[in-house]
């Protein structure tokens, strides 16, 4: 299979590139490097700088390597970016998305999975969280990747487009060859493996939730599972596959990933501080408008469909990879 992965230098584009190549398909990577890495691309496959929404360069793209299916990772991915810059989110998840979509009919490539996120549930009022919640984001990350959902929903219904859309919540830890490097970082666990480097404090937000120790419960998904699903979702776009083909109209699908467990902002801390062996230290602070107590997600869907299940989901283990990939790279990437 010849594989179009945009993000593709990005942490969860990168890892995803590195079990495609491994499973033997042609990848090619389409990155604009403003948050990605060159560095971070598996050399086996082909980087061409560029954007996603420039219909000229994807078109060439696309015809010149024959593309079979595309896997789009790219997206501004910032909550509080986002609210502070919705027109930047709509112009370059949904517009920009939609120039993409329109360049993928022209090509007549017509397998899409979307790295999509969690954020389209907003705060269900349900727990683990099933694909049939009513989609509410409350935030404008979370309604540009329904937004996009959307169209690419109604894409598939005109114009045959196959696809589905991988719902997931927090992604963590690390690849032999790659790991989590954002500037600015929001993400918990390398903030938490931030400060057990330079001594920073976290701010843990909120004690008072109705969980066992007061803290707020997520779902953490480790970034080599979240490749698997990928890898079986892209795969399980072809036509002729019997779990997801025309017979059964399943098709465009959205599936959640996750553990069904979750882990508390107390349990990430005492996870981090037995795999480094020190104390990290912390601040408390008030809870932040909008985080509801437990996010964790139901993923029976895509076990059934993809037979996919998170295979590394002991927290210790996630912050493990997450540690080493820091210790081998305490630059991070090349510039």
């Amino acid at each position: 299979m010849r594989v179009l992965v945009t993000g593709g230098a990005g942490y969860v584009g990168s890892v995803t590139v590195e079990r495609l190549v491994e499973a033997g398909h042609r990848v090619v990577v389409l990155d604009d490097l403003s948050t990605g890495h060159r560095a971070a691309v598996a050399p086996e496959a082909r980087l061409v700088v560029g954007r996603y929404d420039d219909r000229v360069v994807v078109l060439a793209l696309l015809g010149e390597e024959r593309i079979d299916a595309v896997l789009h990772c790219a997206a501004r991915s910032i909550v509080g970016e986002s609210v502070a810059h919705p027109d930047l989110y709509y112009r370059e998840n949904v517009v920009g998305g939609i120039a993409f979509l329109e360049a993928l009919r022209t090509a007549d490539v017509r397998r899409l999975v979307l790295s999509s996120t969690a954020a389209v549930y907003g705060l269900p009022d349900v727990s683990p969280i099933p694909e049939e919640v009513p989609l509410a984001p409350i935030n404008p990350y979370g309604e540009t990747k329904r937004t996009l959902e959307g169209a690419i929903r109604w894409y598939g219904s005109a114009f045959g487009l196959r696809s589905i859309s991988l719902r997931y919540f927090n992604v963590a830890g690390a690849s032999e060859r790659n790991g989590e490097r954002h500037d600015p970082e929001t993400h918990l666990i390398p903030l938490v493996l931030a400060a057990a480097e330079n001594g920073s404090a976290v701010t843990v937000y909120g004690t008072d939730y109705p969980t066992p120790d007061g803290t707020c419960i997520r779902d953490y998904i480790h970034v080599e599972d979240l490749a698997d699903a990928h890898l079986a979702a892209l795969e399980a776009t072809a036509p002729g596959n019997a779990r997801t083909g025309p017979a059964d109209g399943s098709l465009p699908l959205a599936l959640n990933l996750g553990t069904a467990g979750g882990y508390s902002v107390r349990e990430v801390l005492a996870a981090a501080e037995r795999v480094v062996g020190a104390p990290i230290p912390r601040r408390l602070g008030e809870r932040r408008a909008g985080d509801p107590p437990v996010l964790v997600a139901d993923a029976t869907r895509a076990g059934d469909v993809l037979g996919w299940r998170a295979r590394r989901a002991d927290l210790d283990a996630i912050l493990g990879s997450a540690w080493d990939w820091r210790r081998r790279h305490p630059e991070g990437y090349p510039a």
